[in-house]
């Protein structure tokens, strides 16, 4: 059995946990299921098939002492008998170019993914798992459930004063100081900041509490039914600080 806790912080109840939470960690199951689940987003990408080839150079043939490589015609031209075509050439095509027909997902039998998601959710229950990711929380308990009231927040500063009863806000405020600019091309391209990953919030039924917190940093919420190991185990770690709602647990319990 473990307490229910109102948004007020105070224990209104007590709740039996479904069997789920008794799963035994599986780290490196998790860790396939999360990256089967990433490599699903990967887009495929490939070259021109022509990109290298669009030229009328054409090889000397034998005889004049020089590489039987295509070369640019033209006796007046700059680049005359300069090399073409070739993969070692300048301009030329290249050897082994990416194509869009390679297969990225990386597959995982649905028992596997399963088990992975059932030890992912157990995790979430173990303090030494939480606390080793790097999350700082002062719970009353894990796993920490909440009243269904939780699910009706509609302001952010609502939804800050009751991470702040339940012993979470430090890890929020640890998201917000962590952000900094991303190493690499990856700046260029729409990422410009890496986020820590903050408190994960699980209810049953969302009835205002994702627009209420999606404002706050590291904040994530997320209906019972869309749980996924990408959510509950961020770059294949389990144990995220996990804020579970009454009836969230109710529905998790009929769902495995």
């Amino acid at each position: 059995m473990v307490g229910v806790y109102s948004i007020e912080g105070n224990k209104v109840g007590e709740l039996e946990l479904p069997p789920v939470f008794k799963t035994e960690p599986r780290p490196d199951l998790v860790r396939r299921a999360f990256l089967s689940e990433v490599s699903r987003k990967y887009q495929p990408k490939g070259v021109d098939p022509m990109a290298g080839k669009r030229t009328s150079a054409e090889t000397w043939g034998k005889g004049f002492g020089v590489a039987r490589v295509r070369r640019v015609k033209g006796s007046r031209h700059p680049s005359a008998g300069r090399g073409a075509f070739a993969p070692f050439t300048v301009g030329g095509r290249r050897a082994h170019p990416p194509k869009t027909e390679e297969v990225l997902e990386e597959k995982i039998n649905k028992k596997e993914y399963l088990l992975a998601l059932k030890s992912a959710i157990a995790c979430t229950a173990k303090k030494e798992l939480v606390l080793a990711r790097g999350h700082k929380c002062e719970p009353p308990e894990l796993p920490l459930i909440v009243s269904r009231e939780i699910e009706e927040l509609k302001k952010t500063k609502e939804v800050k004063v009751v991470l702040e009863k339940l012993g979470v806000w430090q890890d929020v405020e640890r998201a917000k100081a962590g952000r900094r600019i991303r190493a690499g091309k990856g700046k260029r391209r729409g990422r410009k900041y890496r986020k820590p990953v903050g408190p994960l919030v699980v209810v049953g039924d969302d009835k205002g509490i994702s627009k209420a917190a999606r404002n706050l940093p590291g904040v994530e919420v997320v209906g019972v039914k869309e749980l996924s190991v990408e959510k509950l185990a961020p770059g294949g770690v389990p144990g995220r600080l996990t804020v579970w709602s009454e009836s969230a647990i109710r529905q998790l319990e009929e769902i495995l």
